[in-house]
């Protein structure tokens, strides 16, 4: 299912030392038009100013820095894959190995796209990104939700968790951060993943085809059903937060 998939695959950011065995759903995912265009536009509608230098946290193939970099920002990637950090370069991206490599208020805004449920510290991560972040600085997050929706597609790409919005906003809170918002994404996608779970294939891959089926057909649909279900249940949590002055 293309809905369980792309909890999966749109970033991941792994220990250098370790394989990523799922690079070619990365690369399907790219398929996904509007699913990816809906997710990047909730992003610049988050960041605002077009001239700040914001962090992609777990860039993958760099889909995201591609389209966030077309309006206009100055992005910079960390990646710490050495296959996909090589070819973020070659995008003409600068990429980092890890949040260390970089200042503190290095950045005016981050984003991490299904991301964070890799990292074993997930807290620890969210304390080094409030350090990368300016004073009033903007964190926008987007992971994979509930448990009950972890199935092969989960277990083939390194997830360690998926989360509740009560359980990522006060991840994020301990960190540090003021939480804007918080709420679920892709209603219908929480129904098809279920189903995957149960009668999905057990390896965990992708299928083009049914990646551009749901993407076109399904997913502006499941848009639509946000609007009344986004603080009940989805296939992810999107949370913006802000960096606390003083903090």
């Amino acid at each position: 299912m293309l809905s369980e998939s792309i909890a999966a695959a749109d970033g991941v950011l792994t220990a250098p030392s370790a394989a990523y065995s799922a690079v070619d759903n990365l690369e399907i995912m790219e398929l996904a038009e509007r699913y990816n265009a809906a997710l990047a536009a909730r992003i610049v509608g988050v960041l605002g100013n077009n001239q700040d230098v914001v962090l992609d946290h777990g860039a993958g193939t760099g889909t995201f820095a591609k389209r966030i970099s077309a309006h206009g920002y100055c992005v910079e990637c960390l990646e710490p894959d050495e296959r996909m950090a090589a070819s973020i370069r070659q995008m003409g991206f600068t990429c980092g190995s890890s949040p260390s490599v970089y200042s503190s208020g290095s950045f005016t805004g981050v984003y991490s796209l299904n991301v964070l449920e890799h990292i074993e510290d997930d807290v620890a991560e969210l304390y080094e990104l409030h350090r990368l972040l300016r004073p009033h600085g903007k964190l926008v997050l987007f992971v994979p939700a509930f448990r009950v929706l972890y199935s092969s597609m989960d277990r083939k790409v390194g997830h360690l968790r998926r989360y509740t919005r009560g359980a990522l906003r006060a991840k994020v809170e301990r960190a540090g951060f003021r939480v804007l918002s918080c709420s679920y994404f892709d209603s219908i996608g929480f129904f098809a993943s279920l189903a995957y779970r149960f009668w999905g294939n057990r390896r965990g891959d992708l299928d083009p085809r049914t990646i551009a089926f749901y993407d076109r057909w399904i997913f502006p649909v499941s848009l639509c059903g946000d609007r009344f279900l986004r603080r009940v249940l989805g296939k992810n949590v999107f949370l913006v937060a802000q960096h606390s002055v003083g903090d």
